[in-house]
C-alpha cells in the first residue's frame, strides 16, 4: 500500500493520529521535500514518528516515482507531504501512476495553506483562482499571475498568491554543463512579491493601462501560518513592501470585495488603521 500522508503546515505534532498511525506501519517513509516546509527540521519528524525519513526532492519525485511504487508493491511506502497530499499537482501524478502500476493507495488528508488563510478572517468562499508568484530573473519576468489577480478582483473575489520556493535549483551555467551543483535554498517574500506587483502596475501605466490593483489596494501578509510564530499583516500593496514578517513560508492575499465582517478581521491585524479608512471602504459589500 502506499500512504499519502499530510502533515499540516506547524511542526512535527500537526500529524493526524490516522497519518501517524499510517507511518509507524510502514516499512518506508518519504519526505517531500520540495513543493513546501515546515517549521521544523527532518530529525523532529523522524523522533517523533520514531522512523527513519528519506528526502525526496523534486529530482526523486518526477524522475523515479516508479522505485518508489515498485516499493510499494511489496510493502507500506509513506510519502509525506507538507499540507495536504493535494496541493501540488506532482502528488495526483504520483496516485496515477500507482493506479497503473496496480499498487492500491490511500490519502490522509491535513490543513493546508488553502484552507488555513481563513485565520486572517476573509472568507474561504470568496476566494477566486489561486495564483503563484515566481521570482523574477534578469532577463525573465512573467506578468500572466497579474492577469488572474485583476480577473479575480474584477469578480469581487479574493486571490491567494502562493510564493516561490527555490529548493535544489541549478544555476544556468551548471544546468548546461551537467554540473549537479546546486543554489542555495531561496523563499519568497512578502516584500518581494509586493514589489514584483508594483513593477507590474508601474508597467501598466506606461502602456497606458489603469489596472484594477493599485499600491492602495487592502493587501494580507500572512507568515508560518499554523506555526506558534504565526504572523499576519494587513494593509495597502505598498505596505506590503515594507512590512516585517520574519522568515518563511510567505503568501499574499489581494483583496476583492470585502464583506463588513471580513473588514473587521482585518483591521486586527493592520500595519496601519488609516489605510483602512482611506481605501477597504470603497470595496465593500
Amino acid at each position: 500500500m502506499l500512504y499519502l500522508v499530510g502533515l499540516g503546515l506547524g511542526d512535527a505534532k500537526d500529524i493526524t493520529v490516522k497519518g501517524l498511525e499510517a507511518v509507524r506501519r510502514c516499512r518506508r517513509v518519504y519526505l517531500e521535500a520540495y513543493t513546501s516546509v515546515l517549521t521544523v527540521g527532518k530529525e523532529a519528524l523522524e523522533e517523533f514518528y520514531g522512523k527513519e525519513l528519506i528526502l525526496a526532492d523534486r529530482e526523486t519525485v518526477e524522475q523515479e516515482a516508479d522505485g518508489i511504487l515498485k516499493e510499494a508493491d511489496v510493502c507500506d511506502v509513506a510519502f509525506l507531504v507538507v499540507g495536504d497530499p493535494f496541493g501540488a499537482t506532482t502528488h495526483s501524478d504520483l496516485v496515477l501512476r500507482a493506479v497503473k502500476l496496480g499498487v492500491p493507495y490511500k490519502v490522509i488528508h491535513n490543513a493546508s495553506i488553502m484552507n488555513a488563510v481563513g485565520c486572517c478572517g476573509l472568507q474561504l468562499y470568496s476566494f477566486g483562482e489561486t495564483v503563484s508568484i515566481v521570482f523574477w530573473t534578469d532577463t525573465w519576468k512573467p506578468e500572466s499571475f497579474f492577469d488572474k489577480i485583476e480577473k479575480n478582483r474584477q469578480s469581487g473575489m479574493h486571490t491567494l498568491c502562493l510564493l516561490d520556493i527555490k529548493v535544489k535549483e541549478q544555476s544556468l551555467e551548471n544546468l548546461m554543463k551537467g554540473r549537479k551543483i546546486y543554489e542555495p535554498p531561496r523563499y519568497m517574500s512578502v516584500n518581494q512579491a509586493a514589489e514584483q506587483l508594483l513593477a507590474i502596475i508601474q508597467n501598466r501605466r506606461l502602456q497606458g493601462e489603469e489596472p484594477e490593483v493599485t499600491e492602495n489596494t487592502i493587501c494580507v501578509g500572512l507568515a508560518r501560518v499554523g506555526a506558534p510564530d504565526q504572523k499576519i499583516a494587513s494593509g495597502t500593496l505598498h505596505q506590503m513592501s515594507t512590512v516585517e514578517l520574519g522568515g518563511p513560508l510567505h503568501s499574499l492575499i489581494v483583496t476583492g470585495t470585502m464583506h463588513p465582517l471580513e473588514l473587521e478581521m482585518l483591521k486586527l491585524f493592520t500595519v496601519d488603521s488609516s489605510s483602512f479608512e482611506n481605501n477597504a471602504f470603497q470595496r465593500t459589500a
